[in-house]
C-alpha cells in the first residue's frame, strides 16, 4: 500500500524530515506544519520552495492538514468572524494544494458535544439538542468550495471534535450529500477516546466508498480519567487491530495513502526517537 508520514512529526524541517523518509523508504509526505508556519500560512516563495524540494526528492504530497474548524463551537454560525477565518485559511490551503499536487484538504469540525442523539427520555433530558444540525451548515461551504476548486477534503476524526469516530464521519457525509467530495480521515487512535472498535466496527462504517486518507499511532485511553497516553506502536490497544484493519484494506483494494502520524516519544521529548521506535513495525503490517 501507499505509505507516508506526517512530516513535522519527524521534523518541522522539511529537508530533515525528507532525509529520514529515504531513510525508512517512505514516499509519500503529509504536510501539516513546515518551519514555524502551518499550511495555509505560507508565502508564494515559500510554497514554491517546499514543492521543489519535494518534487525534486520525488516525495508526493497526499495531504495539506490544517486544523480547519478546530476550536469552534455551535455557538458559531456560517459567516461570523471565526468560521470566515476558517473560510479564508482552506481558501488558501487550496491554493498550495494547486501548486504542490496535494489531492487531499484536511478539515475538523467543531467541538463536541457529547450527547447528540437519544430516546427513551434521553431526548428530552441529555441530547445537546440542534448540536448537530447547527454543525452541518458549518461545513457546508467548505465542501462547496472545494467542489469548485477540483479538490476531495477530508474529515478527520478528532478526540474532541463533533466529528469522532467513523460513525459520525459517514454521517456528516451523507447529511451534506457530499460523498462526491467529502470522505473520511480515519484515526482510529483517536477514535478509541469514544470507544469506537477500530476493526471491524470503524472499518465498516466506512468501507464503502466513504474512506479517503488514513493517520496510524498508537494509544491508551482513560476516559473516566480523562487521559491519554501515546504508545509505541504495537503496545498501545490497537496493537490486536492494526492487522486485521491492514488486511482488509488491501483486500478491498485502498487505493490512499496510509500516514504515519509520529506523536509518540519514549520519554525525552525526541520524536523522531519515538518514530524510529515504530516505524519498521509499522512498515511492516501496512507495507
Amino acid at each position: 500500500m501507499k505509505l507516508g508520514v506526517i512530516c513535522d512529526g519527524i521534523s518541522r524541517d522539511l529537508r530533515h524530515a525528507v532525509d529520514v523518509m529515504d531513510e525508512f523508504g517512505l514516499e509519500f509526505a503529509e504536510l501539516q506544519f513546515v518551519g514555524e508556519k502551518e499550511v495555509g500560512d505560507h508565502s508564494p516563495d515559500e510554497i514554491r520552495e517546499i514543492d521543489a524540494l519535494l518534487r525534486d526528492r520525488g516525495k508526493p504530497v497526499s495531504c495539506l492538514s490544517r486544523h480547519i474548524f478546530a476550536g469552534m463551537t455551535t455557538a458559531n454560525v456560517p459567516g461570523d468572524e471565526l468560521h470566515q477565518k476558517h473560510m479564508e485559511a482552506l481558501k488558501r490551503v487550496i491554493d498550495m494544494a494547486h501548486v504542490v499536487g496535494s489531492p487531499l484538504v484536511r478539515i475538523m469540525t467543531n467541538k463536541k458535544e457529547q450527547i447528540l442523539w437519544g430516546a427513551g427520555g434521553a431526548e428530552k433530558w441529555n441530547v445537546a439538542h440542534g448540536a448537530w444540525d447547527k454543525t452541518l451548515p458549518l461545513i457546508a461551504p467548505a465542501c462547496d468550495v472545494a467542489r469548485d476548486a477540483g479538490v476531495t477534503l477530508v474529515v478527520e476524526t478528532g478526540n474532541g471534535t463533533m466529528v469522532n469516530s467513523n460513525y459520525t464521519g459517514r454521517k456528516l457525509i451523507d447529511d451534506l450529500d457530499a460523498k462526491d467530495v467529502l470522505k473520511v480521515l480515519w484515526d482510529p487512535a483517536n477514535n478509541c477516546w469514544c470507544h469506537e472498535r477500530a476493526w471491524p466496527d470503524g472499518y465498516d462504517e466506512v468501507k464503502d466508498g466513504y474512506l479517503g486518507h488514513v493517520h496510524v499511532k498508537d494509544v491508551v485511553v482513560d476516559t473516566p480519567r480523562a487521559t491519554l497516553e501515546v504508545k509505541r506502536m504495537g503496545e498501545g490497544q490497537l496493537a490486536d487491530q492494526f492487522v486485521p484493519m491492514a488486511d482488509a484494506l488491501k483486500q478491498d483494494g485502498y487505493d490512499g495513502v496510509i500516514s504515519f502520524e509520529s506523536v509518540f516519544h519514549p520519554g525525552n521529548g525526541d520524536f523522531e526517537a519515538g518514530f524510529r521506535q515504530c516505524i519498521g513495525l509499522f512498515k511492516e503490517i501496512f507495507g
